[in-house]
């Protein structure tokens, strides 16, 4: 049996395992098990909180797709990782605790049992960080994606993202070029692909289409990843709010130099077994 918490973030959902005394042994096969929504539970990520490796660190928290592959950050998975932690009696109201994720320590802080703020590092631009395939760092990158040349920008925010302005875009473009963005070969690990609209310098619409998960109604690292390109280029303001289908999230950066917090929701659906092999 597989005790297990599911929980969303603006409606990029999770089911989050209590691996804090118990290794984490799900293979690929049972990963995928869990995270088909037909016969398993359904996830974007599965999540397992366990205990730190870095001793600076209150927690570790693993991330798999729904394909079972590894992910190195989820941001909207770490502030249901810090909710699931203070309803667990391990994170007071308020209290600054550092969390050990797969590409490194991250700070969570919640201000309500439900809206937890991140320090989610600062955003890499060199391209052997996020990995991409370039000869030089620039802001702006040209890049064929199934037939068509398109402008990208390129950052890591613990995992690689690829950043394209969706307003050049004809409406049903993003669906075709997602998916082939994701897997594109300059992108050694593959990327999240976001699509991001600006409405002015504090006010940024986006969708991403997520390496190993596809298509999701939130992403938090995506959201990250689609401010810091725009707030480089000198486009936005440090202070966003970036609407994704599930909801918005806030965003702020001043720039190279500081790190990137994000705030936003973290909500619980229901705690379950699931009893299969």
């Amino acid at each position: 049996m597989l005790r297990f918490s599911k929980m969303h973030g603006l409606g990029n959902d999770f089911v989050v395992l209590d691996c804090r005394t118990t290794p984490f042994t799900l293979d690929v096969a049972r990963i995928r098990a869990v995270a088909n929504r037909r016969t398993g539970v359904g996830f974007d990520q599965l999540l397992s909180v366990e205990p730190a490796r870095d001793p600076s660190c209150a927690f570790y928290y693993g991330i798999w797709n729904t394909d079972g592959s590894p992910s190195g950050q989820c941001g909207n998975g770490v502030r249901c990782v810090a909710a699931w932690l203070h309803r667990a009696g391990a994170l007071a109201l308020g209290e600054a605790v550092r969390l050990e994720s797969p590409s490194g320590p991250v700070t969570v802080r919640l201000l309500t049992p439900h809206e937890v703020t991140v320090d989610m590092g600062e955003p890499a631009f060199a391209p052997a960080r996020v990995p991409f395939a370039a000869e030089a760092e620039t802001d702006r990158y040209l890049i064929d994606v199934d037939g068509s040349a398109l402008e990208i920008g390129a950052v890591s925010m613990g995992n690689p993202h690829a950043v394209v302005m969706a307003d050049t875009l004809a409406d049903r473009l993003p669906e075709r070029l997602g998916p082939a963005l994701s897997t594109h070969p300059r992108f050694a690990e593959g990327a999240n692909t976001g699509f991001v609209r600006r409405f002015d310098r504090g006010h940024l619409a986006l969708r991403v289409h997520e390496r190993g998960a596809g298509w999701t109604q939130a992403c938090g690292t995506g959201a990250c990843a689609a401010m810091a390109v725009l707030r480089r280029r000198g486009e936005v303001d440090e202070q966003v709010q970036v609407d994704l289908p599930g909801g918005a999230l806030r965003i702020a950066w001043p720039g190279p130099g500081h790190t990137l917090w994000m705030t936003g929701p973290a909500a619980f659906v229901f705690d379950g077994t699931w009893l299969a092999d």
